[in-house]
């Protein structure tokens, strides 16, 4: 079975033994499958996988010089083409994929070995698709690391206040946000996982379309649409839980949503909007 694999793969090309190749199926079979797991699903699993982009991944995170020379072939201008998709200028497109490209590459260790971002690839999907995922999560890194996307910890600290955009101070005559809110709503968000946030920010910041972003994942429309219903309402019903636990009482907690978080997503769009876009510039 693993010599079959080994051949389909291609992996001899790459500098990649047979040995080496079985001892990355079983990483792999180890990740996705329980101990115990009968021989079918085992098959299953190998069987499903994309195994010559598998062996193309490994071998470039090894820093095999062929492996590389297909990578750049097949991928440097796709994963250029969505850096653009994603970032908001030409600039920031190129430090984004070079960025990206940086930890593809890896950095060699003391004993001899490679420390790279493609050993996380794993065959499930196809690389591409993969390459663009990691590529959203660098986008919110590297808006995290100059600041225009600072974490919500560092919101809270320095104090910037829940409330709609645009709203420079609490109008006259209104009550400010109850801080339990505001705290309740920072600990959701923050428990949203990295490409929770992406869909969240290439939706509503950025205005793309259900279609956009599907095509900046590499998945179905409608999958989109799915996990946007299901993110907000999770955020409604955690931050219900975290008021909760802040001592409101129930009805508290759902009077306290309705009136000031009456559009969840502008909320959103708050906390995850770039620096500099809040402001106006």
């Amino acid at each position: 079975m693993f010599a079959d694999l080994y051949r389909k793969a291609g992996a001899e090309r790459f500098g990649l033994t047979q040995q080496e190749f079985s001892q990355i199926l079983e990483e792999v079979r180890t990740k996705y499958l329980p101990v115990g797991a009968s021989e079918p699903e085992v098959l299953d699993l190998y069987r499903s996988l994309r195994v010559e982009e598998l062996a193309l991944a490994r071998a470039c995170a090894a820093g095999n010089d062929a492996a590389w020379d297909v990578f750049l072939t097949r991928y440097r201008e796709k994963l250029y083409d969505a850096a653009r998709s994603i970032a908001p200028s030409e600039s920031t497109a190129r430090e984004l994929a070079d960025s990206l490209y940086a930890e593809l590459f890896g950095t060699q260790t003391r004993d001899g070995g490679r420390i790279s971002k493609l050993n996380y690839y794993a065959g499930r999907g196809s690389l591409e698709g993969w390459l663009r995922m990691v590529l959203a999560q660098e986008y919110v890194n590297l808006f995290r690391s100059q600041r225009r996307l600072v974490s919500l910890e560092e919101q809270s600290e320095a104090g910037v206040q829940f409330r709609a955009p645009n709203s420079a101070a609490v109008p006259e005559g209104s009550t400010a946000p109850d801080l339990r809110l505001e705290a309740a709503t920072d600990e959701a968000l923050a428990a949203l996982a990295t490409e929770d946030r992406f869909i969240l920010a290439a939706y509503y910041l950025d205005g793309r379309t259900l279609a956009e972003t599907a095509r900046m994942l590499g998945v179905h429309e409608s999958t989109v649409s799915r996990r946007l219903d299901k993110i907000t309402k999770s955020l409604s019903k955690a931050i219900v839980r975290g008021l909760l636990s802040r001592g409101m009482s129930r009805r508290q907690a759902e009077e306290a949503l309705e009136a000031d978080v009456r559009d969840l997503s502008l909320d959103v769009r708050r906390r995850l909007k770039p620096e500099n876009a809040r402001n106006g510039t």
